[in-house]
């Protein structure tokens, strides 16, 4: 279909659903974030554990990850719109399995099934915003969608403070069925069917690979925290089973003549530089969002609502940082905007090794709020980007490697950060466990809930307060490994994103892009201002700004290698 046969009118009618779709996942992630300490209560909730609540949201980013680049291959062979409606189906059907599970396991499970849903929304949706919109307002919609990050990122944890305080656990997960009732109904009045003209193979040997090696890898992870110890056989044994699967999983697709994930993407310095710090900051995020639920909610004793009204100032941040560091790129260029944001993320997620249970509620609000800021100003410009390098005949899958990257950081960081929470929180409960009785010590070292709970009910007020001051030592020493992270996400960009220079062609101005879609390398290729005199730049965009300055020299933009 051409687009160009869309009025602008009908075009934005598009991009609000497709927004649509991509807030109930924002909304999904956050509420759980909310839920995990009521999930945790043995009385009103299902009494999980800290590896079921891992997996609880471990299994949902997991399924996610890895059944994303299957799910843009789907869209390009049976089209689009046909695997978003189902991607929306199956998230609200598994929305309420989970709403009305009775147990952990069986939560874990409907969570699995809601990421499958999700891996079927994110590319379905990325690539039907791409062959909707050309040019510069393709650019202007990327940036406009990201923002269902902040907004959901805004309305889900105070949303789930509601439900709570009015209703079962079980709401928070029953209220994304009205939103994917809207959002089909949206799909079936105005989104074409859209899909490649390119039809490629599914890749079932890459999708078995990836889940089963990721999930072994998780699965360690998560094991380590469980039984405090790195030198076990079910701890290392699956870490290595699989990195191998993984490893295998790569050579598999780099052999493929056409893979469903293709590493040749990553191996372009800027591509696969801007991937790998995105995931390494969604791996911070993840895991520091992991422990601010517990911080907030258990060891500061806030209600569901005051933790989600207390969020707001990073969901505000996010918000309003990724339209200014837009502004930033266009003026500097992308490289020091992001590079300096990443940085400040870091120190912010450092300072949470400086909180504790008597912390003025000021200072948390004003680090959450430049948290925000700077991750919405990192996150959105560089997204916007890397899916802007992508050709429209890979539209689904190519932009399922960038979301794959991003959900994979998610994935590590939650086992990670959870595994190093339950570790040194058990090291430093031990010595204030001595002279109370067997049940309520087993019951205390396995989680500062579960502590607390103990505390309550076998009248041992000191107990919960040592679980609160184990559980913010192990904060403190987890901040700094994720600091450390992010930190590390900095350095991969700013060399990743290092400009080179290139001789000027012989033989005036350079070919243009051949095709319907951007150059797959245009955006990331660093532009460099050549002899002459400047031309004055028309439009400033994602590939204007992965350059080395915000202005573009020449008219016509220096093709690179086609992938």
């Amino acid at each position: 279909m051409n687009t160009s046969t869309l009025p602008k009118f009908a075009q934005q009618l598009i991009l609000a659903v497709l927004m649509v779709c991509l807030l109930l996942i924002w909304l999904d992630n956050t509420v759980l974030s909310t839920t995990l300490e009521t999930l945790a209560d043995p009385v009103h909730g299902l009494n999980a554990g800290p590896a079921e609540l891992q997996w609880a949201t471990g299994s949902y980013t997991l399924a996610f990850a890895t059944l994303m680049f299957t799910a843009g291959a789907l869209g390009d062979r049976f089209g689009h719109r046909t695997v978003l409606v189902t991607g929306l189906v199956v998230f609200a059907a598994s929305s309420l399995w989970a709403a009305y599970a009775g147990d952990a396991g069986q939560l874990i499970a409907a969570r699995a099934a809601m990421g499958v849903g999700s891996a079927l929304i994110m590319p379905a949706t990325m690539a039907i915003l791409m062959w909707t919109f050309t040019g510069p307002a393709r650019s202007t919609a990327i940036a406009i969608s990201s923002t269902s990050a902040g907004v959901g990122m805004a309305v889900g944890p105070v949303l789930a403070g509601v439900l709570l305080d009015h209703f079962w656990w079980g709401s928070v997960f029953l209220v994304n069925v009205p939103v994917a009732i809207l959002a089909l109904i949206g799909i079936a009045l105005l989104v074409p069917d859209f899909r490649s003209p390119v039809v490629r193979p599914l890749d079932p040997a890459g999708m078995l690979l990836s889940v089963t090696g990721l999930a072994a890898l998780a699965y360690g992870l998560i094991r380590a925290g469980q039984v405090a110890a790195w030198g076990r056989t079910d701890v290392w044994a699956p870490i290595l089973v699989g990195l191998v699967l993984l490893a295998v999983f790569v050579r598999v697709e780099l052999r493929s003549k056409r893979p469903g994930f293709d590493p040749r993407l990553l191996a372009q310095r800027a591509f696969g530089g801007g991937n790998v710090a995105l995931g390494l900051l969604l791996f911070a995020v993840a895991a520091v969002t992991f422990y601010n639920a517990f911080y907030l909610q258990g060891a500061r004793g806030y209600s569901p609502v005051e933790a989600g009204l207390t969020g707001l100032p990073t969901a505000l941040g996010a918000i309003f940082g990724a339209p200014v560091g837009a502004r930033l790129v266009h003026r500097w260029s992308l490289r020091p905007v992001a590079v300096t944001a990443l940085f400040v993320a870091a120190l912010t997620m450092g300072a949470y090794g400086l909180f504790g249970v008597g912390t003025p509620l000021v200072r948390i609000e004003a680090v959450l709020l430049v948290q925000g800021l700077s991750i919405g100003m990192a996150l959105g410009p560089v997204t916007a980007a890397l899916i802007s390098t992508l050709p429209l005949e890979r539209a689904g899958a190519g932009s399922a490697v960038t979301n794959t990257a991003r959900q994979t950081g998610s994935v590590i960081g939650i086992a990670v950060g959870g595994t190093i929470l339950s570790i040194v929180y058990r090291r430093a409960i031990e010595p204030s466990l001595d002279g109370v009785p067997g049940p309520v010590r087993e019951q205390a070292l396995v989680s500062a809930e579960q502590a607390r709970h103990a505390a309550t009910t076998s009248r041992l007020p000191t107990l919960g307060h040592a679980a609160d001051d184990a559980f913010v030592h192990a904060m403190h020493v987890g901040a700094v490994w994720i600091m450390c992270v992010t930190l590390l996400g900095a350095v991969v960009l700013l060399l990743a994103l290092r400009p080179v220079r290139e001789p000027a062609p012989v033989g005036g101005e350079p070919e243009p892009a051949g095709h319907g879609g951007p150059a797959p390398d245009a955006a990331v290729s660093p532009t460099v201002p050549r002899a002459g005199p400047p031309a004055r730049a028309t439009t400033s965009g994602p590939s204007d700004a992965m350059g080395t300055s915000g202005k573009s020299p020449r008219r016509g933009r220096t093709p690179g290698p086609r992938t």
